[in-house]
């Protein structure tokens, strides 16, 4: 069950929701089914030397002005 983050074409709200198959999703707020898809960004654990594990993170390059995991969290 993937988890997608979609923009709300009718009220602008940036959401995320569970997607089974080829269901179209509606906003939460407005309940419009016309959204489109983001590209969303994905954390992993790489180990390092000596058995550290690391957390990496595409958004640790994003924009910086907040602590959300991405940018559909902050609004940016």
């Amino acid at each position: 069950m993937p988890i997608f983050e979609y923009h709300c074409d009718k009220c602008n709200k940036d959401f995320e929701t569970i997607v089974f198959g080829k269901e179209k999703p509606a906003c939460p707020l407005c309940r419009s089914k016309k959204v489109s898809k983001l590209m969303s960004v994905c954390g992993f654990m790489s180990k390092g030397t000596g058995g550290e594990t690391a957390r990496t993170s595409a958004s640790s390059s994003s924009c910086g002005g907040c602590s959300a995991s991405s940018c559909a969290g902050c609004g940016h």
